[in-house]
């Protein structure tokens, strides 16, 4: 499960349960505190677009921009990912992907809809082939919001679309995030072997 730790705490024994680490008093962060199998995973997606000469977008707003981190944390191939939207709100998702506020107002912001959505815009507002975008619940929500509930979709130039709706449940918000992820890759996996 991934850690995170805030930058500023003070409180010695929560930065040690996380493996807070400093180098010459500046925190050292490994916002990849992923698997090996994981690591693995995310070179060989880059090392497979970096073939077929693929460049990748990302648009996240529950994972907050951890993908994007993942994917330009390979060296060697991190020049494939082309660009990243950490789109949390509802006025970032429409500033910076172009989607209409009353779409996003009816449809909800997390929902298949708009998580397809988001992927088409980040396609639009970048020179990506493909795009992957994420949107859900991390952590409880208001009234009627499923905790762990995530739309994830992916969209190509070529006009392909997947979608995949997830269920983690009350997981955490770090629980959440990191099965996200894992989602995001496999999603990514299966639209590369095709091609």
């Amino acid at each position: 499960m991934t850690a995170f730790v805030p930058l500023f705490t003070n409180d010695r024994r929560r930065r040690e349960e996380v493996g807070y680490q400093e180098e010459n008093g500046i925190p050292k962060l490994d916002i990849g505190q992923v698997d090996d199998n994981s690591r693995d995973r995310i070179a060989a997606i880059l090392k497979a677009a970096d073939r077929l000469e693929l460049m990748i977008a990302t648009a996240e707003s529950c994972t907050g921009g951890l993908l994007a981190a993942l994917l330009t944390d390979v060296e060697g191939v991190s020049h494939v990912f082309e660009r990243g939207f950490v789109v949390y709100g509802k006025n970032a998702k429409c500033d910076l992907l172009g989607l209409e506020e009353e779409f996003v107002d009816e449809c909800g912001e997390v929902s298949r809809a708009v998580a397809e959505e988001m992927a088409r815009g980040a396609l639009h507002r970048s020179r990506a082939h493909l795009a992957v975008s994420i949107t859900g619940f991390a952590g409880p929500g208001g009234e009627g919001d499923e905790e762990g509930l995530v739309h994830l979709a992916l969209a190509t130039r070529e006009g392909a679309l997947l979608h995949r709706e997830e269920h983690f449940g009350a997981i955490g918000r770090d629980g959440v995030r990191q099965a996200t992820i894992e989602s995001a890759l496999e999603m990514m996996e299966q639209l590369l072997r095709g091609k």
